[in-house]
């Protein structure tokens, strides 16, 4: 659980979801350096439909706090070590839904953040199971640094987003690229799960992805929501091994 101030008022907000839900391939730019990330087995082609993967509630941890990079890593002997960061906007649920149509999905929205889809891009895309290890190590999902209402962001599809490796821009785009939008996205969701309150759904991050290494800091920027900064951590090279 992380808990995070809610923008324009004195609460805070528990996140602290049942499920993350997240969306892979659904910006072009994103979709197109895709085809140099994935695997030659695996599709790179512009989706017809929103491509889904998890990511486990362990996964969250909240502004300024450190991204670790697994210490399994070091047992595995890769080339080209790489944790990718990934900056996306997140949707929150607020009410319990099924099987909503596009019409009924925003009512359903309770509230956005900034979050940062970290992927071990060598385990992501080796394991045979899929995704689910790579995306959903400890710290893969900083949230933060607040929480907005939907009331406050009237349009979520015209804002701009900005991922910054210590201080140098390497992510440069706009909600409005999406190739699913939030109503579709929440409703095509609704239909395969069941959504509770609190639950999230990442919305997919644009071109510009790339690696994090020890000692850098990372920055995800959502206009309205603010900045996400965590630092990057490899806890052998913390301890001097």
């Amino acid at each position: 659980m992380v808990v995070l101030p809610v923008a324009n008022s004195h609460e805070s907000y528990e996140v602290k979801p049942t499920k993350i839900i997240a969306l892979g391939l659904n910006y072009n730019d994103h979709v197109e350096e895709s085809k140099s990330i994935l695997p030659q087995d695996v599709s790179t082609e512009v989706p017809t439909e929103p491509i889904l993967f998890a990511k486990t509630p362990n996964c969250l941890t909240g502004p300024d706090q450190p991204i670790y990079l697994p210490r399994i890593l070091s047992s595995y002997n890769f080339e080209n070590l790489r944790t990718d960061y990934e900056g996306e906007l997140a949707v929150i649920i607020g009410w319990r839904c099924k099987d909503l149509s596009e019409d009924e999905a925003m009512e359903y929205v309770w509230g956005y953040t900034c979050t940062n889809d970290v992927s071990q891009r060598n385990i992501q895309t080796g394991d045979r199971s899929g995704w689910f290890r790579g995306k959903s190590f400890d710290t893969f999902g900083p949230v933060g640094p607040v929480v907005v209402r939907k009331e406050n962001i009237p349009d979520p599809h015209n804002l701009k987003l900005t991922t910054r490796l210590n201080g140098k821009v390497v992510q440069e785009s706009n909600t409005s690229f999406m190739i699913f939008n939030i109503p579709q996205t929440v409703s095509f969701v609704s239909r395969n799960f069941t959504l509770e309150p609190g639950d999230l759904i990442l919305t997919g991050t644009p071109s510009g992805v790339g690696p994090m290494n020890h000692g850098d800091t990372v920055e995800v920027e959502v206009e309205k929501i603010g900045v996400l900064r965590n630092p990057v951590i490899d806890p052998a090279k913390e301890a001097g091994a």
